[in-house]
Parts: C-alpha cells; sequence; structure tokens
C-alpha cells in the first residue's frame, strides 16, 4: 500500500498519496483466430472429440485427439500446448511509489503542490491490457473531519488546466504515457481528442470511488510493456483557511489484461 500525503503546518499545506498496488491475473485471453463483423473464434483446434459439458454445480471444457498437448518446461521457456493448455496469460505492474506532494503550500496565501507515480504494464496477452485508478474516500484527500474536494472540470471533459480561485481547495489527477486513454488526450487546447496526445501538464480530472481507466493497449506488450506516470496536484486558495496538519488519499491501480 502507498499514500498520498498533504500537510498543514503553520499556515503550510502538504500531502501524500497512497497507491495500492493490485496486479490481476486472469487465465482467459480474447485473441482471435478468426473473425467477421460479429463474430470471434478465439481459438481452433482439430480433434475427434470434445466440447463443452455442464451440470448445476460443474463445468467442463473437453479436447480429444489432439496430439503433443500439455506443458512443458526449460530453465529459459514454457510451453503450453494444445487448444486447452494455450489460454494462459501472463501480466506484470511494478509498484508504485509514495507520494510526497510539495512544495508546501502556505494556508494564507494558497498554491499548489504537486506529486506523481510511475507504473509498468507488461502483458503477453494478445488482446492487452487496461489500466484503472480508484480512490478509496470520497473525497479523496482527507484529515479527520477536514477533506480537501477532488477536482471539478468545467464541463464534461477533463480541464486543460488546473485552475483554482481564491475560495477553492481541491485535488486532481492527470495520467500520461503511451497507451493513455482518449478522455486525456489532448489537442488544440480541448481534452478527450481521438487524434489528441499526452500530456504532462494537460487534462486534469477528480478522483472518484468508481474506478477510472487511464490507459489501455489492444495488443500484446511483452517484453517491455508500457509506462503510465499518474501526477496529482493540489490547489488551494488563499481564502480558504484550511485546518492545518496531514492530509492524506489513498487510492488504487488496477492493471488486467484483456
Amino acid at each position: 500500500m502507498r499514500w498520498l500525503f498533504f500537510h498543514i503546518k503553520n499556515t503550510l499545506i502538504q500531502s501524500v498519496i497512497g497507491t495500492l498496488l493490485i496486479a490481476s491475473l486472469i487465465s482467459v485471453s480474447y485473441a482471435q483466430v478468426r473473425s467477421s463483423g460479429n463474430y470471434q473464434i478465439q481459438s481452433d483446434s482439430i480433434n475427434f472429440g470434445g466440447g463443452l459439458s455442464n451440470s448445476a454445480s460443474y463445468e467442463l471444457e473437453s479436447t480429444g485427439g489432439e496430439i503433443a498437448t500439455g506443458p512443458s518446461d526449460s530453465n529459459s521457456y514454457s510451453l503450453r500446448a494444445g487448444y486447452q493448455q494455450m489460454q494462459e496469460v501472463y501480466l506484470s505492474m511494478t509498484a508504485p511509489s509514495n507520494v510526497f506532494m510539495t512544495p508546501d503550500i502556505g494556508g494564507l496565501v494558497g498554491g499548489e503542490s504537486n506529486g506523481s507515480t510511475s507504473v509498468n504494464v507488461m502483458t503477453d496477452s494478445p488482446s492487452g491490457y487496461s489500466l484503472t485508478i480508484v480512490a478509496e474516500n470520497n473525497p479523496a484527500m482527507q484529515k479527520g473531519v477536514d477533506t480537501i474536494a477532488d477536482y471539478s472540470p468545467v464541463a464534461a471533459d477533463p480541464d486543460t488546466w488546473f485552475a483554482t480561485g481564491a475560495t477553492e481547495a481541491h485535488f486532481g489527477f492527470s495520467p500520461y504515457g503511451p497507451d493513455t486513454v482518449t478522455r486525456f488526450l489532448e489537442d488544440s487546447g480541448s481534452c478527450n481528442q481521438v487524434a489528441g496526445s499526452a500530456s504532462t501538464t494537460a487534462c486534469w480530472d477528480g478522483l472518484s470511488t468508481s474506478e477510472a481507466m487511464i490507459a489501455t493497449d489492444t495488443n500484446a506488450n511483452h517484453p517491455t510493456g508500457a509506462t503510465t506516470t499518474v501526477y496529482f496536484k493540489v490547489g488551494v486558495g488563499g481564502s480558504v483557511g484550511l485546518t492545518a496538519g496531514y492530509y492524506y488519499a489513498t487510492t488504487t491501480l488496477t492493471a488486467l489484461p484483456l
């Protein structure tokens, strides 16, 4: 578990974000050997029997007649041969670091505090992966009964600027990487642009207790993987008067093979 702290001390504010790492592994990928506009055949087999059998308590998927099937391993390689063996996929995600937001923010004059954390997701799933983020609390940044609001964009799409009024205090995030989803891509001063590009300073949004996808790829990226950096920012207006102390936010990053 990783934390994000935010501290107000002697009218100064700091923060730390905690990120819980979840790399979920499943045993089915969704690549296909044949496809049309309406259907996909994930994998096929030449055999003399088998199929799906089920009852109220059990389900069996079987094949009969395939040659040289089963697992084979060496020091460097693992082979899963055959229709029933090959559906296993590999996924890994590096652990994000604790985020200590800097600089301190003067409680009487306001300001901004920044931090970031990065994860690398690697998978051999032919259909790729997805990466989501979710906050543990609502709002995400808290200190006992004191809270800092989640950032709220002006419109439905994220903001290309992080704007803080004199009476506002809020906490937002912006993902950056080669697989950043369309919602966080910017073009010509607007976010959620299909032809846009990821930016380290654009497309700010607020965290939520509902998962939000921040990166995805529809192809395998083994063995290099793809790195996504999540930038965090706290903005405090000069007329807010927040209670002094450390503020904390905990988020969860989840990677899934597709």
